[in-house]
């Protein structure tokens, strides 16, 4: 069995503030790239991940999936809002390769990796696909589930919340200032920033019990070039239905390796 694959190589790249990224190169004989990016409190290793990569480099095309900074493998202190630093963490990615002369076709992100595409597609408008997975539209909703109704209240009289386990052990603290970053990243204004040169696909779960389908919807009513997939039945992770996450994807950017050259390429 011929295996598209020629190796997996250990990349490391430094964002704008010095810190390296830790990711994961899958070499193919194509210098044709996807690169693929991480939710909250997950990894480069996340098996969603993993799995796209897998199935893209059967495609022939090459992938690469790595640890915003804070997570990880890669250095920088965890940050529970950082929108904005990991888009531009995924920017210090994309012009790494690009100096490596790849051809950067897609970029695909699930749950808050969403979010870190789109954001990069409204400032840059350099990757002809985006693929954006279980992102929240509505980055107001879903903060009292981790931090408690009273969150705004306690963050002002302490400047901080501390996010603990079921065991009472310190997990990640959130400071006022990711939360301000959080609440003030604004996904309407981003989302109709993204040229209608670039291709998105929203994918979302009908049984999502994260981020509600709804939030799948609003991207699909802002995003100039948008096609929307609800899937009936999966939630969150998508679990029992990862090939067909796999199939909607490839099927979204398969057409673009037969098609003419886009407008679109990251400028140096």
């Amino acid at each position: 069995m011929w295996l598209a694959v020629l190796c997996e190589q250990r990349v490391l790249i430094s964002n704008e503030h010095g810190e390296k990224l830790v990711g994961l190169l899958h070499q193919t004989s194509s210098k044709k790239l996807v690169i693929l990016c991480h939710g909250f409190r997950a990894t480069k290793d996340d098996s969603i991940l993993v799995d796209l990569a897998a199935a893209i480099t059967m495609e022939g095309i090459s992938a690469f999936r790595f640890d915003f900074s804070g997570n990880g493998e890669s250095e920088g202190e965890f940050q529970y809002g950082s929108y904005r630093k990991e888009a531009a963490d995924l920017r210090s990615v994309v012009l790494y390769f690009s100096k490596q002369k790849y051809d950067i076709i897609a970029l695909i992100g699930h749950s808050k990796g969403g979010n870190a595409v789109l954001l990069y597609a409204s400032k840059y408008n350099d990757v002809p696909i985006i693929v954006n997975i279980s992102g929240r539209f509505a980055l107001e909703r879903g903060i009292d589930g981790r931090l408690g109704r009273n969150f705004m209240q306690r963050i002002n009289k302490d400047g901080y919340i501390d996010v603990k386990n079921k065991k009472g052990e310190l997990e990640y603290r959130v400071s006022k200032a990711s939360l301000e970053d959080r609440l003030s990243t604004d996904t309407l204004h981003s989302s109709r920033a993204i040229s209608k040169d670039c291709r998105v696909l929203t994918i979302h779960g009908a049984k999502d019990e994260i981020v509600p389908a709804e939030d799948a919807r609003q991207f699909a009513a802002n995003i100039p070039n948008h096609e929307l997939r609800i899937m009936a039945e999966a939630n969150h992770r998508y679990t029992g239905h990862e090939q067909e996450l796999t199939s909607l994807v490839l099927g979204f950017v398969r057409p673009h390796l037969q098609s003419a050259s886009s407008p679109l390429r990251p400028k140096l």
